[in-house]
Formats: C-alpha cells, structure tokens, sequence
C-alpha cells in the first residue's frame, strides 16, 4: 500500500525532470572556464595543508594555471584521449590538473596517494598513461614503479616532491602565458579513468565521458538539498578526488556550480572534521559512512562544541544504517541523505530532503526512511533484477540495475563507455540488447511498495548460514549501536554442520578491552533486536578493519581469511 503524503513530491519531480544533453561539452568550459570569464575573483578553491595554512585560489586562478599547464602538456606530446595520471591529495594544483586535461582533449587518470608501487605500476602499464603529475605524497612509490613502466615518458613533480622528476611543475608553468584554446570535444568524448577495486581479478578501468557528469548532477542536486538554492554555500568532503566519490560527488559538481570546495591534504581526523567545517562554514558535505561513525563515536554532541552550518549531507559507500541516520538527525540537525552508485553509473538513487520551486520556495522533496538508500533519483530508470533478468516482487531481494534510457525514453548519460581494453567485462555489466539493456551494479537491494530500495550488501557478500540467506547490513547496524563498537564487519566463518555460521570482527571504542563478557554482551545485544539465525556465533577483536582507499570495508580480505584457517589441520593456529 503506497504511503506517499502531500510533503511527497518525488512523484512530480521525477516525471516532470528531461535531460539536455548537448553533442558538445566539455567538463572543463562548464567547471571552471566559463566562471573565470564571469567571475574571475570568485573563490573555487580553499586549500588548507595539514599544518593548518589556509590559500584561497579564485576561478581565474585556476583557469590561469590550467591553460599553462595545457600549453605544458602539449609540448610534451599530450594529445586528445591520452592519459594523465594525477597522483596527488586535494589540492590546489589536482584541480588545475583535472581542468587542464579536459580541455585539452585528454584523459585524466586519478590515481590515489596510497597506492604502493605495485597498484602504481598495473595502472600506469594497462592504462598506458603518457605523463604523471605527483606530489611529496606519492613520489617515492611512483619512482620505485617507474622503471617497469616504458610507456610513461615524463613526469611533472609538484611541491615538496620539485627536483625528483623530469619537470618541475612551478618551473614549467612559468614558462608558459596563460593562454590556451580548449578543445571540442564530443559530450561521448572520454574524460576521465578510474580504476575500481573490484571484488575479484585485478582492477578494472572504467572509462567515463564528460556527458556522465551532467548525468550525475541530478542526484548531487538533490542529495545536497537543492545544491547550492544560496549563494553562500561552501562544500567539503574528506573523499579522496582520485575516487569518483570525492571527484564526480564533490569536486567537479561543486565547481560546476560555481561554488568553493575546501580541499585539505591531511588524513581524516573526525576532531579534525568538526573543526575544518566550522572554520570553514561549511554548508553541504559528503561524508562516508565509516567516517560519520568515528565522527559519532568521537563526538556524540557536536553541536555543544563547534558551531556547525551544515545544511545537507550525503553520505555514500556503504549502508549508512539507523543508528548513524539518528546521530545526523539529533546530533548535528541534518537528516542525512543516503547515496547509492558506483564508478560506472554513478549517484542513481538516493533521497533529497527539499527542493526550490519554480517559485523560488523551499518545499520537502521525498521523505528519507531510516535504513534506505532512497528512490531513483530523477533521469535515471532503476529496477531490481533477478537472475533471468526479469523485475523481482516489491519486497525480494535481487540486483539493483539501471537501464539505459529514462522513463520517457531519452538516452541517460550517467553511464560509463566500458571498461578499458576489456570488452568482455563491457559486455558483461549490461543485459539486453544495445539501447534496450539494463547495467548491472551487483548490489543486492529490496524495492518497497513505494520505490525505496534497502541494501541488502554487495552479492558476493551475501551468505548462507543453516539454510538462511544472511547480508551483512543489518548485523552490522545492529552491532555498532553498542557503545562499546566502533566498527564491525561480518562474515560467513565456514562450518561443516552449518555451511556457515555468522562471525563479527569487531574494533572496540575507546574506553573498552575485549573480554569474554563482552563477547556475551555484544551477542545478547544482537539475539535481542534481530533473527535468531543473525547473531554472531563468533567474535573477533581486531584493531582495524581493511578498508578501501575509498573508506568501504573490504569484507572478501575477512572472508578469504576464514576460509584459509578452515583448510589449515587442526590445532593449527593463526592467520594466512
């Protein structure tokens, strides 16, 4: 039975939206160049360092040193749909780099600051990347990666890292007047290649357009409660712009309206976060799950200590569950915006708080339910597939898909161009034939009577144990309500009665010691809220939890471990 209200507007909002998709766009014209010939002196970018050094850098700034740096590229053989990498934290000069090879018809290749020598060398060899940008950061892991990668010709150094490459970046760009004709380029034209961390094989990259950006607009809008509605907004996200959550959710999108974005090259600190957002007046922000945890943990009444502007967040990555829901919604007065996306199709469901009228009012959009991940943000087409790839019941669980046209038909440009030089895995991510086909994300999710979908976990996380069909999620939100749990991840541990008994690696907050009562306790605390067949039979206490670059949980590394101590003979302990 449908519970839609008068607050409800997400029905007229998503049938009265149409896409305007020019055949010519640029990320580059509408992020950064048409700002700067109208509003040179406007903020884009505050850079804060980790000592605390705050710069402001204006859009005729950055299109000044972007244009340069363009004129430095071509000089080095640079040309249209080949790779840059960019190997830097966010700053000042990621996007000048980011804006300088759009408009010159490049590909940009944002790579993380963490990456070791070895994850540097698979993607700068398939990618067959040309020239690398790096800071201090990174520089020693990419010299070490550098001899085993030919195709790398030059590479530009930046900061503390100037002297330890062929060009310095300081050097170069002064070499050069800030004059630089863009480029045409086709709105299907290849902008940008992001490696994604898959669950299985190495890491594939997915090449995505400059359309795909006004393709992400629609769900950025909204998750930010009508981004920006005033004038006086100011974004900030710890997410690293070498992903396309901190690139395609906070960078470009805030650029491309026009609006500052702090970047700070520090690592995420929550007592760190709280006070850059109030230094900064922070109003919009993109806060992953495992950092609104610390954050709850770290500080479970902000706004008795920091003075906060916060209007919208939106938060991404992993199921945010009711207990970080409640802490955005009593602690910090902002009803959080689940996101859900991924690299090839990016920001396709989630919720929006308010909107603007064509009136210039604000009004509620759709009301969030605590525990979904939202609606099919408006443009996109979203449905949940079972295995012969039909639509499943409201209320089974299946694959979250997104098809490649809209409900009215028209084109949706949120999809990525494949993957690079791997046209197998292309073909398996859709189904269907040509425009008539549905893109796979391989999240398990559950469509309400009302279009909300529930994650489920990725399907590769999914389990069973005694005959019950188990996701993670719900034990894990269940567990981290409990003082005394900071993180949790589950697992299947296998079991030769069971198949699988469910296990929980658990990191303690402060102020608690693992102990066999707590054990108890915390498998108690579950027995009491969920199924019989949920709790934990088993727990572990683990310092940290492998995490993603991007700050997901990397359950398979857990899972794999299980599975490695269940081969070993008996009485033989430890970790494989």
């Amino acid at each position: 039975m449908s519970r839609h209200t008068a607050a409800d507007h997400y029905p007229s909002l998503h049938a009265n939206f149409r896409w305007q998709v020019p055949a010519a766009f640029n990320i580059a014209e509408h992020c950064c160049t048409r700002w700067a010939r109208n509003r040179p002196l406007a903020t884009a970018i505050i850079a804060e360092s980790e000592d605390g050094q705050v710069r402001e850098h204006s859009f005729g700034e950055l299109q000044a040193d972007a244009d340069r740096l363009s004129r430095v590229l071509h000089r080095l053989g640079v040309g249209p749909g080949d790779r840059v990498a960019v190997v830097m934290p966010q700053r000042f000069e990621t996007a000048v780099a980011h804006i300088a090879i759009y408009q010159l018809g490049a590909v940009a290749m944002p790579l993380s600051m963490l990456f070791g020598p070895e994850a540097l060398e698979y993607r700068l060899n398939d990618s067959e990347a040309k020239v690398a940008l790096v800071d201090e950061t990174a520089v020693v892991s990419l010299r070490a990666a550098r001899p085993a990668c030919p195709a790398l010709a030059t590479v530009i150094t930046v900061g503390a890292a100037t002297g330890l490459g062929d060009v310095d970046w300081l050097a170069a760009l002064r070499r050069e007047p800030p004059l630089f004709e863009a480029r045409r380029t086709r709105a299907d034209d290849a902008a940008v290649l992001i490696y994604t961390s898959g669950t299985t094989g190495p890491p594939k990259g997915a090449l995505i357009p400059h359309r795909a950006l006004i393709g992400n607009l629609p769900g950025f809008v909204c998750s930010q409660n009508w981004f920006p509605a005033n004038g006086d907004a100011v974004f900030w996200s710890p997410a690293d712009w070498a992903w396309t959550g901190g690139l395609m959710d906070a960078l470009l999108p805030a650029l491309y309206f026009g609006r500052p974005i702090v970047g700070y090259t520090g690592r995420f600190d929550p007592l760190r976060a709280f006070a850059l957002m109030q230094r900064h007046r922070v109003t919009h922000t993109f806060l992953f799950p495992t950092a609104l945890k610390a954050m709850m943990k770290a500080v479970p009444a902000p706004r008795a200590h920091y003075a906060l502007e916060l209007r919208a967040i939106m938060s991404a990555g992993e199921a945010v569950g009711d207990a970080v829901f409640a802490y955005c919604q009593d602690a910090l007065g902002v009803t959080v915006n689940e996101m859900f996306g991924q690299t090839e199709v990016n920001y396709i469901v989630g919720n929006c708080g308010t909107f603007v009228d064509t009136q210039g009012t604000r009004q509620p959009a759709w009301p969030a339910r605590p525990g979904s991940m939202g609606r099919p943000y408006p443009g996109h087409r979203v449905a949940v597939l079972d295995e012969d790839d039909r639509e499943c019941p409201r209320g089974v669980a299946g694959d979250v898909a997104v098809h490649r046209r809209d409900v009215h038909g028209d084109a949706d440009p949120i999809f990525f161009l494949g993957y690079w030089k791997n046209d197998a895995a292309t073909r398996a991510k859709f189904t269907g034939d040509a425009d008539d086909s549905w893109c796979r994300t391989g999240d398990m999710a559950v469509m309400d009577a009302d279009g909300y979908l529930w994650y489920q976990g990725r399907s590769d996380d999914m389990f069973k144990a005694a005959g019950y069909r188990i996701g993670p999620g719900e034990i894990e939100n269940c567990l981290v309500k409990h003082p005394a749990v900071a993180n949790v991840a589950v697992v299947p541990k296998p079991d030769p009665h069971r198949g699988a008994v469910v296990k929980a690696y658990v990191v303690l907050a402060a102020g608690f010691d693992a102990s066999d009562a707590l054990v108890q306790e915390l498998q108690q605390h579950v027995r009491g809220k969920l199924a019989p067949y949920e709790y934990p039979k088993e727990i572990e206490f683990i310092a940290a939890l492998p995490m993603t670059t991007t700050g997901k949980v990397q359950r398979r590394v857990l899972r794999l471990q299980e599975e490695a101590r269940a081969a070993q003979p008996p009485g033989v302990q430890g970790d494989a």
